[in-house]
């Protein structure tokens, strides 16, 4: 049995007892982690994602730690350009606990259970309240009028 997690942008392929380096995460040393699920596997594949909100992947963060750094030179020949820098990429070390397949999160089924019936019957418009609405009416355009008077003739 494996699942295929996804964290940081990257997926891993991972097995209980796997420990796997990802980017660096938001979490203490010792606090457990929930993956999300891209791919399962037990005794069929399971990818659509309305049976992968079944499977609870969960991992405890063993530690934080640095990459090895890595160096970046550039050079153009000729113009005396160098430039050096250095990259040290921050990650933590997880260890996958448990990977199971279980029931969909209760919560979840109960709010999406009575949202789906209650906007359906709520957007039905009635027929008498599309009939009484008036339609707009313009007001008739006020046309100038000349004034007869003195032209100074």
């Amino acid at each position: 049995m494996y699942a295929v997690v996804e964290t940081g942008g990257k997926q891993y392929k991972v097995e209980q007892g796997t420990s796997l380096l990802v980017d660096r995460l938001d979490a203490k040393e010792g606090d457990k982690v929930a993956l999300r699920a891209v791919m399962f596997r037990d005794t069929e594949v399971i990818a659509a994602p309305k049976e992968l909100e079944k499977v609870k992947v969960e991992a405890t963060v063993s530690e934080h730690l640095r990459g090895p750094k890595i160096k970046v030179f550039k050079y153009k020949a000729k113009k005396g350009y160098r430039r050096r820098a250095g990259y040290r990429s921050e990650l933590t070390k997880l260890e996958v606990t448990s990977l199971k397949m279980g029931k969909a999160a209760t919560k979840t089924a109960e709010k999406e259970a009575p949202s789906e019936k209650k906007p359906a019957e709520a957007k039905k418009p009635t027929e008498k309240k599309a009939a009484r609405k008036p339609a707009a009416k313009k007001a008739p355009a006020k046309k100038a009028v000349k004034e007869e008077g003195s032209d100074g003739s």
